[in-house]
């Protein structure tokens, strides 16, 4: 295994398992009002894509290209998590999980790139 695809599997392993930690609890706080329905919809949908990164930790070669899309989904709560705790309107811990999120996107990032020096140095 080369050393891009071993990283990747780390990154992805590791970001599956914190995922699989934190996002359950958001099923055991109260939602609030009136957007419950959003809430859990983005609880399970957040849950689902911890799934999609064990898959691509198993073969982070043959998911390559979901990588751009993993990183969409941690830049898409990342940013706005801390764009309103910058405005008072998300607790603190909300922040640090976007903060941990977009630790996250940037680790995807790196993948991203190095599957694509690989590819070019090896002419695939």
């Amino acid at each position: 295994m080369t050393p891009a695809a071993t990283f990747a599997r780390r990154a992805y392993l590791v970001a599956a398992i914190y995922g699989f930690l934190a996002v359950p609890q958001l099923y055991f706080v109260e939602a609030p009002d009136p957007h419950r329905l959003l809430y859990f919809a983005f609880a399970g949908i957040a849950l689902v894509f911890q799934g999609v990164f064990v898959v691509i930790a198993r073969d982070p070669v043959k998911y390559t290209a979901f990588i751009p899309l993993t990183v969409f989904e941690k830049v898409s709560f990342g940013v706005p998590a801390l764009a309103f705790w910058s405005q008072g309107q998300a607790s603190d811990s909300m922040a640090l999980g976007g903060a941990v999120d977009l630790l996250f996107a940037l680790l995807f990032i790196v993948v991203w790139r190095r599957f694509a020096n690989a590819t070019t140095l090896t002419g695939a």
